[in-house]
């Protein structure tokens, strides 16, 4: 074997290692930031803002049954939750049917367990409700006047946001009369004709009133699917003047 042979062999062995090296780092790159993903789409999800899907027909027409919604978690914990909110929150005991446990294949739960650990899956929304906080703690709401509204601290609401069927002009099928609790809220659907929310739940440990501990934020827009893309309003004009109300 001449010099210039072995020359040849080994600078192409030395470029078969660079290539080799050059896949390997590749690769490692590739590991690093799907790891620093994962991780950052976990914090996120954990800590900021994560993804729920609509489980019923409640909240129509805001929302509408298996809607997408990106939650905003840092309402109760850093900011206020205000009237008006939709908030999504934990079974508080007794407002959900039971449900069996749904057993999947060992790949579709591994599958659907790190979609959940990163965000974009919410197994867990069938635990979960969605409404709008109409009442915060130390509130009089009452239901209904001669106009068929429900009021807040003796201030008659206009709510823009609710949906009845046609000839219904009652904010609500049922009378109430009630004051809300210390770290509670009075929450209902829009869908006021089809809605187990705070009027329907008076049999319930918590009397129909929502513990603010089990809030896991406040839904601000729906992503999905792309037709019923929206920012979710509190009407704030709703609410105007309740916080002077008299009760």
């Amino acid at each position: 074997m001449t010099e210039d042979t072995t020359t040849r062999e080994d600078h192409a062995g030395t470029a078969t290692k660079r290539r080799q090296r050059g896949i390997l780092l590749f690769l490692r790159d590739l590991l690093v930031i799907f790891v620093v993903a994962v991780l950052v789409s976990f914090l996120i999800k954990t800590f900021l803002i994560r993804s729920f899907f609509i489980p019923s027909q409640s909240m129509e027409e805001t929302l509408v049954k298996d809607d997408r919604i990106i939650v905003n978690q840092l309402e109760p914990e850093l900011m206020p939750i205000s009237r008006g909110d939709v908030v999504v929150f934990k079974d508080p005991g007794g407002w959900l049917p039971a449900r069996p446990e749904v057993q999947q294949p060992p790949l579709v739960a591994a599958v659907d367990w790190f979609l959940a650990f990163v965000g974009l899956s919410a197994p867990d929304s069938n635990d979960h409700l969605v409404k709008r906080v109409i009442g915060l703690p130390g509130d009089h709401v009452t239901c209904c006047n001669a106009l068929g509204q429900m009021s807040v601290n003796g201030v008659p609401l206009d709510e823009p946001y609710i949906f009845l069927p046609p000839g219904e002009s009652k904010a609500s099928q049922v009378d109430f009369d009630e004051v809300v609790p210390d770290d509670s809220l009075w929450v209902m659907g829009d869908n006021r004709n089809n809605s187990k929310d705070s009027r329907y739940n008076a049999d319930t440990p918590t009397k129909g009133f929502v513990p603010i501990e089990n809030v896991v934020g406040r839904a601000f827009v729906v992503s999905w699917p792309v037709s019923h893309w929206a920012w979710l309003d509190n009407y704030p004009q709703v609410f105007e003047g309740v916080d002077e109300g008299t009760g």
